[in-house]
């Protein structure tokens, strides 16, 4: 029984007994008789497991919120609990009642937040000199509060949560059995108002998610997408048969001589050994999966024991000893060959030393780690929403392939939605289903006795991250730096790079324009999709790359005997590759010649705005986009505003680029067609319909 404290002004609304969860779906478990649940008595903790669905991305500790150093106090306690029985029922016939109106808190972990804030006010009061009670505070005492945190350098977002904290006491004063300052400090100011007013500088106005490095992204995502698609087979063959291996082992070794015989007589059948950890090391065998070999449980391998009083172990032994010294040994048992792969050190080898029963749930892990960190780079789904996947989440929606899950961020009845995703996502899930020992969820422990735990984004991606990095000597992969990453920069990186470069690379091959068109599909905010300066130099150079394999591919048409282009760019190109060709055979060269001609010879091939300029620009004279212009120092190309594909004889158009041009030309006579479009974009509409028109006529197409 809670004692009446002398502050109180009235008797709480709540009773001890009350239920602290009303108005939500229970679990099953918690609608038994007797089950516990969290009453507004308790002083102590607030357990919600086993109460509230917790989502999966969520440890047990933090479903739990305790009440504890100035929280134990019993004013702050009380208080503490019977404001977050407002904000956490808000239709409870008491608090409708009492017409106080506060935002929502239908999830656990916001609880914990709330507590916290009022946790450190009350630190932050006797730290001042401040009663020990709230009771006698003033709305300057709480601005004051706020004042102090900007001063501390907290960061914006932080502080607009205790500023609504206070407004959201204030406004809960008249309804609290304990008094508090009924004023509030603000009257008539959001809570992002009021920190705006604070906190004036540009910097905490931006967005505070920032980009995953580029140095780092490039490498995780390269090195994620060679263990799921590259090394993934190999793993999950190894484990497939390693599963038959124990379904048919036999609990006694009777027979096992006639049995070792038998199985040496094949000359296809190797003894199993550990990788060695160094060459200058013998070979040294795995008993334990000679035994599931021979068709035996491991904890028999003392069969191959040496003992004086049971000679005929020792004999067993020295067979399979003399078959390691005749060579007939191998690391790959469970695999035969593996994926082979190019390693720092030029040599060329299988990326793992040998996969064996000890190794396989390691690389199970890392196989897991890896789809997390695909699905979390390329799909824009939150760490959450990618926690609750369930098996086989990959559906058609919209007639587009889709992952469906579960949004949990801003909602509390937790809707169904689906994001659309790429072939590289759909990739890495299966390989996470396939390695999940869960019953319904993709992504969980890979350890079958641990599937109540919780594995958190941020661990698997320094997991892997460490993984990686620990056997780039075997897998060829680039070093990944150890650099700060969560989950939640992936969604911003992914967001600026299909919003600033959709026509750019990333390192795995993997077109990004490709996943763009699933990605940009995906909801997020305007914000998050704002350009970084740290990606600046890496896309521009992958630009340039892009356009690069465009010449190299145009030349390899010209030397098979296809055409490229009309006009006459086009014939200046031509003659350019005549001459590389003619270079090549003159050097006995071979492909790397010619690729190293076409980088160092000037042929410029403008892609983009409808143009494909072939001029040579070393001299201004010889482009029309640079005569009459001032050209800046050092300068040898177009001037990009001046470049006019419509009036440049220099602009190569093919017949493969003609589709992309008639399709432009309908969808800007389509806009100009809308009776609803605007009458500024209807003029830059047909400003694009001239330009294209004067292309497609240049390339002698009729309109």
């Amino acid at each position: 029984m809670i004692l009446t404290l002398p502050q109180q002004l009235r008797p709480s609304l709540f009773l001890d007994d009350e239920p602290v969860v009303q108005g939500r779906s229970l679990l099953p478990e918690a609608r038994e008789p007797g089950a516990y649940v969290p009453r507004f008595g308790d002083t102590g903790i607030w357990n919600f497991n086993g109460v509230l669905k917790r989502p999966a991305n969520v440890t047990a500790s933090n479903w739990i919120l305790h009440f504890s150093l100035e929280l134990e106090d019993p004013y702050w306690n009380l208080l503490a609990r019977e404001f977050m029985m407002f904000a956490f029922n808000p239709r409870h016939p008491q608090v409708l009642k009492s017409g106080v109106v506060l935002e929502e808190s239908g999830d656990p972990r916001t609880l914990a937040h709330i507590a916290s804030r009022i946790r450190t006010a009350a630190r932050w009061g006797h730290e001042r000199g401040l009663p020990a009670r709230p009771d006698t505070w003033t709305v300057e005492d709480l601005r004051q509060r706020i004042i102090d945190l900007v001063a501390e350098g907290t960061a914006a977002g932080t502080v607009r949560s205790h500023v609504s904290n206070l407004k959201g006491l204030a406004a809960a004063a008249p309804a609290l059995s304990l008094p508090w300052p009924a004023s509030d400090p603000w009257p008539g100011q959001s809570a992002r108002s009021v920190v705006r007013t604070l906190v004036q500088t540009q910097a905490e106005k931006k967005l505070s998610t920032p980009c995953v490095p580029p140095k780092t992204w490039f490498p995780l995502i390269r090195g994620a997408w060679a263990y799921i698609h590259d090394f993934a087979p190999d793993v999950l063959r190894a484990d497939r048969r390693l599963k038959v291996l124990l379904a048919a082992a036999s609990p006694s070794t009777r027979g096992i001589d006639a049995r070792l015989e038998e199985w040496l007589a094949d000359s296809q059948n190797k003894i199993p050994v550990h990788p060695a950890a160094s060459n200058d090391r013998p070979p040294q065998v795995n008993w334990g999966l000679l035994m599931l070999l021979l068709g035996y449980e491991v904890s028999r391998r003392s069969a191959f024991s040496v003992t004086s009083t049971r000679p005929h172990r020792t004999r067993r032994r020295n067979l399979v000893l003399d078959a390691v010294a005749e060579g007939r040994i191998t690391s790959h048992a469970l695999t035969g060959e593996l994926t082979q792969v190019a390693r720092p050190d030029g040599s060329t080898g299988p990326w793992h030393p040998g996969i064996c029963r000890r190794s396989l749930t390691d690389l199970k892990t890392a196989l897991r780690d890896a789809a997390f960190a695909l699905v979390v780079g390329l799909s824009m789904m939150r760490d959450s929403e990618i926690h609750e996947i369930l098996r086989e989440p990959v559906v058609e929606h919209c007639s587009t392939p889709a992952v469906a899950s579960t949004k949990i961020k801003g909602t509390t009845h937790r809707p169904a939605k689906h994001w659309w995703i790429s072939e590289p996502v759909v990739e890495a899930l299966a390989v996470a289903e396939a390695v999940s020992q869960h019953p319904e969820r993709v992504f969980s422990p890979v350890s079958a006795s641990n599937q109540d735990g919780t594995v958190v984004g941020v661990r698997m991606l320094a997991a892997f991250v460490t993984f990686v990095n620990a056997n780039r000597t075997w897998t060829g992969l680039d070093e990944i730096p150890s650099t700060y990453i969560r989950p939640h920069m992936f969604r911003r990186t992914m967001a600026m790079l299909t919003d600033q470069f959709p026509g750019s690379e990333i390192a795995t091959g993997i077109q990004l324009k490709h996943i763009a068109a699933r990605a940009l599909a995906n909801a997020t905010t305007q914000s998050y999709a704002a350009s970084d300066a740290g990606w600046a130099k890496y896309l521009e150079d992958a630009l340039d790359n892009v356009k690069f394999r465009k010449i190299k591919d145009l030349y390899h048409r010209h030397t098979e005997g296809e055409e490229i282009g009309f006009g006459p760019g086009a014939e200046r190109v031509k003659d350019a590759f005549d001459q590389i060709t003619a270079t090549v055979k003159a050097r006995n060269g071979d492909a790397r010649t010619a690729e190293t001609l076409l980088r160092t010879t000037r042929i410029h091939i403008r892609f983009g705005m409808l143009n494909n300029c072939t001029a040579d620009h070393t001299n201004p004279v010889g482009a029309a986009c640079l005569e009459n212009a001032i050209v800046p120092e050092g300068h040898v190309g177009p001037l990009d505003e001046r470049c006019r594909p419509d009036r440049c004889a220099n602009s190569m158009i093919g017949p493969e680029h003609l589709p992309i041009y008639d399709s432009h030309q309908r969808k800007q006579l389509q806009i100009i067609n809308s009776p609803s479009i605007s009458a500024c974009r209807r003029d830059l509409a047909e400003r694009e319909l001239e330009i294209t028109r004067n292309v497609l006529n240049l390339a002698g197409q009729p309109q």
